[in-house]
C-alpha cells in the first residue's frame, strides 16, 4: 500500500488516496432536551488501517472512544446519552451503551446482542429503550455452515442486499431497561420484519412499521403497528399504501409517518402524513410541495416541534432542505436554503441542528438559535465547485438541471476531456452535495458532467414517472432508454456547445445500477459518440434481472408488467439484445457479493463482448455488494478509483500533466 506521504508513480493513487484518506463527516445531530447542546456523529476513513471509524461528539468535542460509536440520544431529561457501538466480547457484537453527561460516571453497557441496534429511542418516561435488532434463527449456531440445515425459502425478499439472508434473520422490535438491568424483551418475535420506533406519550406501547399480512412480498403494502409492552399487536393502517418512519406528537394524540396510498405505483414522491393514535383520521400533509420527503441524502422520520407543527426533509432539484408543515396541511415552508443538501437534523426547544453538505465541502454541523445561524465543526475536507445550468428537453416540455465542474488546474485556453456521469435509481438525485467521484475525476484532468435525466427524483410526480413502462395501468410512461436517454444526450451536446473548453472528440461515460444501465444501452446506441464508456453494477438483461436481485417481482410496478407474463417488455429495454452493436471500449466493474444487481449482470455482458472480440475489461471486487462506490472497504474504493481514472486516461488520451 502507497505510503500516506510519499507520492506514488500513479497520480491517480495520489488523487484516489487524497480524496478517501482521513475523510471525515458529520451525521445524525442530536439536541438536547434544553436546546443547549448538540451531540453528533464524527465518521473518518483511514486507508492505512483499512478502517472508517465512528466516534460521539458532543459541542465539538470528542467524548466516545470510537471506532464504531453512533446513533446517539438523549434522555427525557438531558442527563444521559445513549449510543450503539461495537464493544462486546465476541467480534461483530452489537452493544447498546448510556454514558452520562451532567454529572461524573462511567459508560454503562446497557447490553449485547449479536445482531446490529438501530432506531434506539427513549421511552418518555426513561426507563427504557426501544431499538430494532435481528432474531437469529438457530442454524446460526451451528458450529460453522457445513453443520447448518438447509433454507427453506418461501417468499420474495429473503436476501437483502448489505444484509445478506434475513428471512431467517427477521428485524424486531425491543425493549430494555435503560438502567442496564435485566435482558432485552423481543416484542415482535415471528417471521415478521420491523422498522422504525416511536413510543406512545404514556410509554406503554410502541409504534413501528411492518408487513405482516399474508400477501405482503406480492401486495407490496405496509403499514404501521401498535406494539404493546405485553407483546399485544394492533394494526393501524390497512394494507393499502407504504407507512413508515413513524413519530408521535408530544401529546400523544397523534402519529406522524412518511408514504403513500398506492403501494403498487412507483416511482412517487414520499408525503408526510398525520393520523390520529388509534390509525384513524389518516391524511397527508404535505401535499402543497410535489416533492419527495423520502430524501436520499437525508433519511428521517417527521419530526414534531410541537402538537401542529412538524419539520421533515425533502429533495428539491438537487438540493434537500428541512421543511416545516403543520397538520392542517399548509404549504410546507423551507427552513433552510442555497445550494446545499440537509444530511441530517433535529430541533428541540427552539435550537435547530442540521448536518450539511455542499459541492465542495463534506458534511459540518450548522446550528441555529434565535434567527442565527453558525458553522460549529470544521472536521470536513474541501473540494472544487461546479456550475449549475439547465437544459430544455428535446420535445420541449420541461427542463433538465444540470451540473459542470472544471478540472484542476483550469486553462480556459485549453480543452479537456468530458466524462459524462449518470446516477442511479433512476428515482434519486444529483445535487449541492461533496462528491468524491467528481472530485477525482476533477483532480484527474477532466471535466465532470452529471445532470438529473427524467425518471428521477427532486422533481415533481410527473417527471419521476416519465419512464415508466408504455404498459402501465396507471401512469404509463415511454420506458426506460427513452426520454431519459434523450435527456443525457441533450445535456451532453448543449455542455459541448456552451463549454469551449469541452473536447467533443474525447467524451467518456459513466454510470453505476440504473447508470449502468445507462452506460450500456448508451454504448449500444449511441457509442460512436463516446471514447471509452464504464458500466458498473449494472442491469443489463432486465429480464433475469427479475429473477435474480434482491428486489426481484418489485421492477414490475414500473414497467408496468410482470416478466412471466410479458417477458417480451423486459428483453425490449434489455440493453444486452443489443449488444453486438456495442463497439466502444468498455469497462465493467461489479462487487462480488452484489443482491441488488447480482454480478451475472456483467458476467452476461461480459461473455457476449468477449465472444464477439470487442474491447471489454471486467472487475470483479471481491467481498464487496451493491454500495462499494459509497461505504465499501476504502481500499477497495480506492482501488476502484484508480481503475476508472486509469481506463479514462488511457481511452481518452487525458493530458497526465493536468493530474495533481
Amino acid at each position: 500500500m502507497t505510503n500516506t506521504d510519499q507520492p506514488s508513480e500513479n497520480p491517480h493513487t495520489d488523487i484516489a488516496r487524497r480524496f478517501l484518506h482521513e475523510r471525515s463527516d458529520v451525521h445524525d445531530p442530536q439536541v438536547s432536551p434544553d436546546g443547549d447542546r448538540v451531540a453528533h456523529v464524527v465518521t473518518t476513513c483511514n486507508l492505512d488501517e483499512n478502517t472508517t471509524s465512528a466516534r460521539i461528539w458532543l459541542d465539538g468535542t470528542p467524548v466516545s472512544a470510537g471506532p464504531h460509536d453512533s446513533q446517539p440520544r438523549w434522555s427525557p431529561d438531558g442527563r444521559w446519552l445513549a449510543f450503539t457501538s461495537r464493544r462486546g466480547e465476541k467480534k461483530g457484537d452489537a452493544t447498546l451503551h448510556v454514558l452520562p453527561v451532567t454529572g461524573p460516571g462511567e459508560v454503562r453497557t446497557v447490553c449485547t446482542l449479536p445482531e446490529g441496534i438501530a432506531d434506539i429511542t427513549w421511552s418518555p418516561d426513561g426507563s427504557k429503550i426501544g431499538f430494532i435488532s435481528r432474531t437469529r434463527d438457530e442454524r446460526y449456531d451451528a458450529k460453522d455452515v457445513s453443520w447448518q440445515s438447509p433454507r427453506k425459502v418461501e417468499r420474495y425478499f429473503s436476501r437483502l442486499n448489505g444484509d445478506d439472508w434475513v428471512f431467517d434473520r427477521p428485524s424486531h422490535v425491543y425493549v430494555v431497561n435503560a438502567d442496564g438491568t435485566g435482558t432485552p424483551k423481543n416484542l415482535t418475535p415471528g417471521e415478521f420484519q420491523h422498522d422504525g420506533i416511536a413510543w406512545t406519550a404514556d410509554s406503554t406501547a410502541i409504534i413501528t412499521s411492518a408487513q405482516r399480512h399474508d400477501d405482503w412480498d406480492t401486495q407490496l403494502a405496509s403499514d404501521l403497528y401498535r406494539v404493546d409492552l405485553d407483546e399485544t399487536i394492533t394494526l393501524l393502517t390497512d394494507h393499502s399504501g407504504n407507512h413508515a418512519a413513524p413519530a408521535v406528537s408530544p401529546d400523544g394524540s397523534m402519529i406522524a409517518f412518511l408514504g403513500n396510498d398506492n403501494p403498487t405505483l412507483y416511482p412517487q414522491n414520499t408525503k408526510v402524513g398525520v393520523m390520529a393514535i388509534d390509525g384513524s383520521e389518516r391524511r397527508f400533509v404535505s401535499e402543497g410541495l410535489d416533492r419527495t420527503f423520502f430524501a436520499l441524502n437525508c433519511p428521517h422520520a417527521p419530526l414534531w416541534i410541537d402538537d401542529t407543527t412538524l419539520l421533515a426533509a425533502a429533495e428539491d432539484r438537487g438540493a434537500t432542505h428541512v421543511y416545516r408543515l403543520t397538520t392542517s396541511g399548509d404549504t410546507p415552508e423551507p427552513l433552510t436554503d442555497g445550494a446545499l443538501n440537509v444530511t441530517g437534523f433535529d430541533q428541540r426547544s427552539g435550537t435547530l441542528a442540521t448536518a450539511r453538505s455542499t459541492v465542495s465541502r463534506t458534511s459540518e454541523l450548522f446550528v441555529t438559535r434565535d434567527g442565527r445561524t453558525e458553522q460549529t465543526t470544521h472536521v470536513g475536507m474541501s473540494g472544487r465547485d461546479w456550475e449549475h445550468f439547465v437544459v430544455p428537453c428535446t420535445d420541449g416540455s420541461d427542463e433538465i438541471d444540470a451540473w459542470i465542474m472544471r478540472p484542476a488546474d483550469f486553462d480556459a485556453d485549453r480543452t479537456y476531456p468530458v466524462l459524462l456521469n449518470v446516477h442511479g435509481g433512476p428515482f434519486t438525485q444529483y445535487g449541492e452535495v461533496f462528491f468524491d467521484e467528481a472530485q477525482m475525476q476533477a483532480a484527474a484532468g477532466f471535466v465532470v458532467l452529471m445532470s438529473n435525466p427524467r425518471g428521477g427524483s427532486g422533481r415533481h410526480s410527473g417527471w419521476g414517472q416519465a419512464i415508466n413502462g408504455p404498459k402501465h395501468t396507471d401512469v404509463p410512461g415511454t420506458g426506460w432508454g427513452s426520454v431519459d436517454v434523450d435527456d443525457v444526450l441533450a445535456v451532453l451536446d448543449a455542455a459541448l456547445d456552451r463549454y469551449s473548453f469541452c473536447d467533443r472528440d474525447r467524451v467518456g461515460m459513466i454510470g453505476g445500477s440504473y447508470g449502468g444501465y445507462m452506460a450500456t444501452t448508451l454504448a449500444a446506441r449511441h457509442g460512436d459518440r463516446f471514447g471509452a464508456i464504464c458500466s458498473e453494477r449494472a442491469v443489463n438483461n432486465l429480464l433475469t434481472e427479475e429473477w435474480s436481485s434482491d428486489i426481484g417481482m418489485t421492477f414490475r410496478v414500473e414497467h408496468g408488467v410482470d416478466p412471466v407474463t410479458d417477458p417480451g417488455e423486459y428483453l425490449r429495454m434489455s440493453p444486452i439484445m443489443q449488444a453486438h452493436d456495442i463497439h466502444v471500449p468498455m469497462l465493467l466493474i461489479h462487487s462480488e457479493e452484489d443482491w441488488r444487481c447480482p454480478i451475472n449482470q456483467a458476467e452476461e455482458l461480459w461473455m457476449t463482448l468477449k465472444w464477439l472480440g470487442r474491447d471489454v475489461t471486467f472487475y470483479r471486487f471481491p467481498g464487496e455488494n451493491h454500495e462499494l462506490s459509497r461505504s465499501g472497504s476504502p481500499v477497495h474504493r480506492r482501488m476502484r478509483a484508480e481503475i476508472i481514472l486509469d481506463f479514462f486516461a488511457d481511452k481518452l488520451a487525458a493530458d497526465a500533466a493536468n493530474a495533481s
